[in-house]
């Protein structure tokens, strides 16, 4: 059997010769959270507490059938999103605020469905995304914030964007990532493009904004660790340069904690039709790609 006649599994990546099965409908969702209380989107063997389980408890009370799916993009413990894009097949029909309202009465109230949709079969959260972006803010003033404090990363140094704005410039483009990568990152190919890399400051926030095609496990929270030692004067801007040309993470600095980081996009062609989102977070009105960078 070759990979062109790969028959039907659920919520896999749809195929011209796969055999769509009659009833079933594929639904796409836009999942809001708060990463703080979970390890992470994916579902643990443990059993400990993810998004996904949560997700899915939640959508199988509504499909009244057990409902499995797939995301965009993996976060990890302590990393939220304001649009994690996910789909699910199901032969349950319900209508779209069914989807939505029925879902988020069995959900905790730090995780929220924004939309949900209909999607053509060769629609797939993951294969079918051209793009993601993430922000990472951070709070950097004398004391940590106690109303933010698991919103954002806390720098006590003031961090000087000029010199993470010069750093930064250097990963622009299409380059090997091996030394952003976590050790235990499963990508079989440490080569990414990323699009922009903003970095702006909001009065005692500074928010960094970075899209790409794709990213490696722990790719931004180890960016974001080297800019915030350039930042705090701890190294020269050109260090950024010496560790991505380096290709081996123990040259790289350390991962910055998980808290400050948002997912707040993910791209997909048009002819799918998904629903616009603003980025946010609800505090940071810019679009993707308007945050001030020279």
């Amino acid at each position: 059997m070759t990979e062109q006649d790969k028959p039907y599994s659920r919520n896999a990546e749809i195929l011209p010769s796969t055999q769509w099965p009659e009833g079933m409908q594929r639904v796409a969702l836009a999942v809001e959270y708060l990463g703080g209380q979970y390890h992470g989107f994916q579902t643990q063997p443990s059993g400990v507490p993810t998004v996904q389980q949560a997700l899915e408890h939640a959508l199988s009370q509504v499909a009244a059938e057990p409902i499995t799916l797939v995301c965009a993009g993996r976060t990890d413990a302590g990393v939220h999103a304001t649009q994690q894009i996910v789909h699910f097949d199901t032969l349950a029909l319900r209508p779209e605020k069914a989807w939505v309202r029925g879902t988020r009465a069995h959900l905790p109230m730090d995780i929220s469905v924004l939309w949900a949709r209909p999607v053509a079969p060769e629609f797939h959260a993951r294969f079918s995304a051209k793009a993601r972006t993430y922000r990472y803010l951070i709070c950097d003033r004398p004391t940590y914030s106690g109303l933010m404090h698991q919103h954002v990363t806390w720098s006590r140094k003031r961090l000087n964007e000029q010199a993470m704005r010069a750093a930064a410039q250097c990963l622009i483009g299409e380059h090997d990532f091996t030394s952003f990568r976590a050790s235990q990152c499963q990508a079989r190919r440490p080569v990414r493009t990323i699009e922009h890399l903003h970095i702006a400051r909001r009065g005692e926030l500074l928010v960094i904004e970075v899209k790409a095609n794709a990213f490696l496990h722990h790719m931004v929270r180890n960016i974001v660790g080297v800019l915030m030692a350039v930042g705090a004067g701890e190294a020269a801007p050109e260090w950024m340069a010496q560790i991505l040309a380096a290709r081996d993470r123990s040259a790289g600095g350390v991962t910055a904690r998980p808290f400050g980081l948002y997912l707040v996009a993910v791209d997909y062609p048009e002819v799918f039709g998904l629903p616009h989102v603003e980025p946010g977070p609800l505090f940071i009105s810019e679009p993707v790609g308007a945050l001030e960078s020279p």
